[in-house]
C-alpha cells in the first residue's frame, strides 16, 4: 500500500466517521453504479463514486456535504412544454 492510498483511506474514514448516528432518509445508485448517494435526516449528503484516474487506476471518492436549508424547504419548480398543433 502506497503513502497516496492511506491517505485515501484516512480521508475516506474521517467522512463517514462523521456519520455516526444519523439516520438515513434515502439512497440513490446511478444507474451506471458509478455513484451511491445517501441523504441523512439531518440535511448531510454522503456521496461515495468510484472512477479511474489518468493512468486508469481505480479511485474512490467520498464527500459529505450539507444540503442548503432553502433547498429542503422550497419546492421543486416544474415546468411544461405545451405541443403547438397549428403549425
Amino acid at each position: 500500500m502506497t503513502t497516496l492510498e492511506l491517505q485515501d483511506l484516512r480521508r475516506v474514514a474521517g467522512a463517514v466517521a462523521r456519520l455516526r448516528g444519523e439516520t438515513v432518509r434515502e439512497v440513490t445508485v446511478r444507474s451506471d453504479l458509478r455513484q451511491i448517494r445517501v441523504e441523512l435526516e439531518s440535511g448531510l449528503i454522503l456521496v461515495v463514486s468510484g472512477e479511474r484516474d489518468r493512468e486508469g487506476r481505480p479511485r474512490l471518492e467520498v464527500d459529505v456535504v450539507e444540503q442548503p436549508p432553502h433547498v429542503a424547504t422550497r419546492p421543486q419548480l416544474e415546468v411544461r412544454f405545451d405541443q403547438r398543433t397549428d403549425l
